[in-house]
């Protein structure tokens, strides 16, 4: 698989998930374990450009694809997080920016949310659309304050 921009070569048993393979094959310390379950979303990376639960995903099946981390992201989200203030502890931070890079795709793209109408990327949207990522410390209103303003959305 090629993670970060680097072809990476890996021998592992097909159980092993790919959040496992990144952080204990790879060093890749970017994505995190927060519940090993998908419930929390610390683990999320972008898999060929679509976000991922990497504690779910078996690495074996990403063999040939594009992994991205943190740690292979440029993204003006990253300042916006800062400028809003975005995180606090910064454990989920990572898994927040992945999760938040491939909502703003698939929302580019025309995929739909439970909420989705009209009005645009506003808050409401945001939040449907962020869900499946938990920030233990409470710092929503910073992340989506974050999304929003890199969408260039005035809807609050």
């Amino acid at each position: 698989m090629n993670v970060n921009g680097s072809a990476k070569s890996l021998e592992i048993e097909p159980r092993v998930s790919l959040l496992d393979a990144l952080r204990e094959r790879l060093g890749v310390t970017g994505p995190k374990k927060g519940c090993d379950q998908g419930a929390c979303g610390a683990c999320t990376v972008l898999a060929d450009g679509r976000r991922i639960n990497a504690c779910l995903a078996l690495a074996i099946q990403y063999d040939g694809c594009q992994i991205t981390t943190i740690e292979g992201v440029d993204h003006p989200l990253q300042e916006a997080f800062v400028r809003h203030d975005g995180f606090q502890c910064g454990y989920c931070t990572p898994g927040q920016i992945c999760s938040a890079i491939g909502m703003l795709s698939e929302y580019e793209a025309g995929m739909p949310s439970a909420v989705t109408d009209s009005g645009g990327l506003g808050e409401a949207e945001i939040r449907e659309r962020m869900s499946g990522n938990v920030c233990r410390c409470g710092a929503y209103n910073g992340i989506v304050g974050a999304i929003m303003d890199v969408a260039g959305s005035d809807a609050r």
